[in-house]
């Protein structure tokens, strides 16, 4: 269940990455057009486009009964509690949360923290009781 997952796990954030932008250009499109409707009073909003577009697109994708996102899903992962706590969206945003700040602060110490341990779990993930595994192993089983 964790062969080659930090490798797809890479992947599907540059799935994920690319989907956020489109989403983000397509918001941020929204909001200049509203700029010139409301005249100017729209582009104040366009300071929310990036963090609520990422904000929605996590809390939107890992709430859901699939538990991933769409690079996770495409690449054959899925986030599973670690603790026996559900997965909501609430909890699914604080685990992006702690992913960015790790990320920003300690990205290749979280990459090489997970090379040594047996689930492949990164900082964020130890923090947040949460474990990234492979759908296909699990569900054959």
């Amino acid at each position: 269940m964790f062969d080659g997952l930090l490798t797809r796990r890479v992947f599907a954030l540059l799935i994920d990455l690319f989907v956020i932008g489109l989403m983000i250009m397509a918001f941020a499109l929204v909001g200049l057009i509203a700029g010139f409707v409301t005249f100017g009073l729209g582009w104040l909003a366009l300071v929310f486009v990036v963090p609520a577009t990422v904000v929605l697109y996590y809390g939107a994708t890992l709430d859901s009964s699939k538990r991933a996102m769409l690079g996770m899903r495409a690449i054959d992962i899925m986030l599973a509690p670690t603790r026996g706590q559900p997965l909501d969206g609430w909890m699914a945003i604080i685990h992006a949360g702690v992913f960015w700040i790790t990320t920003w602060i300690f990205w290749s110490l979280s990459l090489l923290f997970a090379l040594f341990i047996p689930r492949r779990q990164m900082i964020h993930d130890l923090v947040t009781g949460r474990l990234m595994m492979r759908r296909s192993p699990m569900e054959r089983h």
